[in-house]
């Protein structure tokens, strides 16, 4: 029976009301803010699935940007981090645990050697950069346009692609993607497209004498799963160590999630430093900054700062220690990877019955959809694309019991407890949705 939507959000509304006396834009994250009457407050999740103050009930594939991989309210892992609780939470001295830790990360990624703890991937990116700086005596550094790592001002640089014409023979500008940036931080970061070569090599042979660090997200997590070709990081990996320049690529959402060992492991290529967060613990908070040791032993006195009141937290390191044992020892990752391709499977069904053209991008278990025949592979292709059909479906998916970010940039992420049941009200909620939306962007075109 398909799904005819027609939920209240009345007392989230009202939450909202309330909540916006106190917290600016009514809740703690600008990103949780979709609107006045449509940002919903949570009750409780489980499994694939959560339940808002309303009482509706959502088949979720944000699952909070990543981090429950193996489904809310895990009993395995809940069950370790209350063991967690028992050592007694914060004494900013250490415990064994961070070592049994630090010994499954090195076993899993081949490439570390050795590893720090940071509380989010935001703190793990910060510390990653300062690292480097640290070890080359550089200060500048390179990014790839679309990629996310965080929200600290040496990161949010963008590509002003609205403002840019194709055409002009010059790149975009590059602008700070929030108020408050100082723009003498602009000169440090150069920017390059995705998969571009040449322009990748013309960057290093301009800068990279002065360059501490390239830092790439090879899936980027906040550009719609838009993925790095293998030879493009193979490059990169050659040109860093041409020009003494420190290789970070950036696991916070890969990490654990679309192979044991990583992207880079799918890649077949080895950065000098990493770092991991969203699935280390299954929700907990941990972060993580790995690497080769002579780069890592700069953490030091008189070498690179680092640490932390809340650091190697022992819930979050026990939580960790249990969700990394499962996705190296048990099938989870296959299973959320097979769910994935299902998923889009189905998906395409219901596309394909309707004559629409689409494609995806990623990793099954992180994915991005777009409504072309050729995904996009780099921000430029991406921004300057037509994406008003999938943000208007979005918002027909939440009405229907389907959560995914309200616009495209952010992939769909499955977990291993998405289960047939989900499956099934998945796609009954997506059929509806791409109908709803057909008539709708019908309606605009006859107007």
């Amino acid at each position: 029976m398909r799904p005819t939507g027609g939920r209240s959000l009345k007392k989230s509304n009202a939450q909202f009301q309330k909540a916006v006396r106190r917290l600016p834009l009514g809740v703690a994250s600008t990103f949780r803010y979709w609107g006045d009457d449509r940002t919903i407050y949570v009750d409780h999740g489980k499994g694939g699935r959560i339940w808002d103050i309303d009482g509706n009930s959502y088949v979720d594939y944000r699952l909070g940007y990543g981090p429950a991989i193996l489904g809310y309210a895990d009993p395995r892992v809940d069950a370790a981090a209350r063991r967690g609780i028992e050592v007694g939470g914060v004494f900013a001295l250490s415990t064994e645990r961070e070592l049994v830790v630090a010994d499954r990360i090195a076993k899993m990624v081949p490439g570390v050697d050795l590893v720090r703890y940071s509380n989010s991937g935001t703190e793990a990116v910060m510390a990653a950069l300062r690292l480097a700086r640290a070890y080359t005596g550089r200060d500048s550094y390179l990014l790839i346009e679309g990629g996310y790592h965080g929200l600290f001002d040496a990161a949010m640089w963008m590509a002003n692609v609205e403002d840019w014409s194709r055409g002009s023979g010059a790149d975009p500008a590059v602008v700070a993607y929030s108020k408050g940036i100082p723009q003498e931080l602009r000169t440090l970061a150069h920017l390059v497209p995705m998969n571009d070569m040449q322009r990748l090599e013309d960057t290093f042979r301009r800068h990279g004498n002065t360059m501490a660090a390239m830092l790439i997200e090879p899936i980027q997590g906040n550009c719609c799963g838009i993925s790095a070709r293998a030879d493009y990081v193979q490059l990169a990996r050659r040109l860093c160590d041409e020009y003494g320049v420190l290789l970070i690529i950036d696991e916070v959402k890969t990490g654990f999630r679309v192979a044991r060992g990583g992207v880079q492991s799918l890649l077949g290529v080895t950065p000098d430093i990493c770092t991991f967060a969203k699935a280390v613990a299954n929700g907990y908070p941990i972060a993580v900054v790995a690497g080769r040791e002579e780069v890592m032993r700069t953490f030091r006195y008189g070498g690179a700062a680092h640490g932390g009141t809340y650091t190697a937290h022992s819930v979050s390191l026990a939580a960790a220690e249990e969700c990394l044992r499962i996705l190296d020892e048990t099938p989870a990752l296959d299973t959320l990877a097979a769910y994935g391709e299902r998923l889009k499977a189905g998906m395409s069904r219901i596309l394909d019955a309707r004559g629409i053209v689409h494609s995806y991008t990623g990793h099954p278990s992180m994915f991005g959809l777009f409504f072309a025949e050729t995904p996009p592979d780099n921000y430029r292709d991406w921004k300057t694309s037509d994406y008003s059909f999938y943000d208007t479906m979005a918002y027909h998916l939440h009405d229907l019991g389907v959560i995914c970010e309200p616009d495209s940039r952010e992939p769909w992420f499955m977990c291993e407890a998405h289960d047939d049941g989900c499956l099934e009200d998945t796609l009954a909620g997506f059929e509806a949705a791409v109908d709803l939306t057909l008539q709708e962007t019908g309606a605009r075109q006859r107007a």
